[in-house]
């Protein structure tokens, strides 16, 4: 355990839900633990006990928080989950789907999910549209847009370009399908869970319209991937918003954590419950402040966002965890030209590069 993690407490120690299993962490609040074929090797997803009025009238059963990724592992481990042997899901239905956000290891399986218990999927506007656009690769949300877009920021080494043109096709592999109807989640109007009201808390700066979920009477927070305990969150710039600013967004979504308990549970997308709400979220203020003065110091001389990756992340990385990390470089770079300390250039070989004013 890190200098900064012992700063946190787990509640739940070490323990962990067994494969295909569940573990509960509060009355009606139970843990699934999926694997995921990455260096981040799991998602924590969540069962919510509920009741919904549906066409058929009043149905008892479970709310899901996030899928996994579409693959033959993750539909085998729920369906070991749904087989109920070892009585995980009291032998209650799936009657609702929550998708914190469009990426593939939170809504992967959402249409198997769907379908499978005809029930509705519940997401905020900006993450279904998202999700919609990149399984149906639409211009410039399909896997072709990134190698213009990284050329552009200094990807110009041929072996890893060859690794990043075949990962073309990443997010439909892992998301086949997204349901073509959705009940849209915002901020400001509460989920109804079981009579118990679940506060959505919109981010931004990881992905479109992110939605944490904030239960009072259980003094719980389904961070989604806002808030993690070990890693600080991606926030990446993409080819379909070439000029974003993900760094500020997200700075400005954690604010809205600090009105909430220091001892809520924090429920993350990868890691280990945790509580120190407040003490996380100047953690990771203070990591970004750091790396903005890693990255202005070294933009002494013209740098690409390509140039800056090594300055920020000091580890070899793979084809899947350059794309972020060079994503992550140019957000940083971002940040630093909106506020007015660097000026970009467009050099004549075609890449972009920024520097100090």
């Amino acid at each position: 355990m890190n200098l900064l993690e012992q700063e946190l407490h787990y509640p739940f120690g070490e323990t962990l839900p067994e494969n295909a299993k569940t573990m509960e962490i509060a009355p009606g609040v139970l843990w699934i633990r999926m694997g995921l074929p990455f260096a981040l090797n799991h998602i924590n997803l969540w069962l919510l006990e509920d009741d919904v009025e549906t066409e058929n009238g009043h149905v008892h059963g479970w709310t899901v928080v996030d899928c996994g990724i579409s693959s033959d592992a993750t539909m085998d481990a729920w369906e070991i989950l749904f087989g109920d042997l070892h009585n995980h899901m009291r032998g209650l239905p799936v009657v609702r789907v929550i998708a914190t956000h469009c990426h593939p290891d939170h809504i992967g399986l959402a249409d198997w999910l769907c379908s499978r218990w005809k029930v509705q999927l519940w997401m905020t506007a900006g993450e279904y549209a998202f999700a919609r656009m990149m399984s149906a690769s639409l211009p410039g949300a399909d896997g072709t847009a990134m190698f213009p877009h990284f050329r552009k920021h200094g990807m110009v080494d041929p072996a890893m370009q060859e690794q990043i043109q075949e990962r073309k096709t990443h997010y439909t592999r892992m998301v086949p399908a997204v349901p073509t109807a959705y009940h849209r989640m915002q901020e400001g109007i509460a989920v109804m869970i079981r009579q118990r009201r679940w506060q959505v808390i919109s981010g931004f700066g990881h992905s479109p319209e992110h939605a944490s979920l904030y239960c009072a009477d259980l003094n719980i927070l389904i961070s989604g991937d806002m808030l993690l305990p070990r890693i600080s969150t991606n926030v990446s710039v993409f080819a379909i918003e070439p000029e974003a600013n993900p760094v500020q967004q997200y700075l400005d979504s954690l604010e809205k954590f600090l009105p909430l308990p220091e001892d809520v549970l924090i429920l993350p997308s990868h890691g280990k419950p945790f509580k120190g709400l407040h003490t996380r979220v100047r953690q990771l203020q203070d990591h970004h402040a750091e790396r903005l003065e890693e990255v202005q110091a070294a933009c002494a001389v013209p740098q690409s966002a390509a140039d800056i990756v090594p300055i920020m992340f000091r580890r070899p990385l793979d084809a899947h965890q350059l794309t972020f990390a060079l994503g992550e470089a140019l957000a940083h770079l971002h940040k630093l030209w909106y506020d007015g300390v660097l000026r970009r250039e467009l050099g004549d070989d075609g890449v972009i590069r920024f520097v100090q004013k």
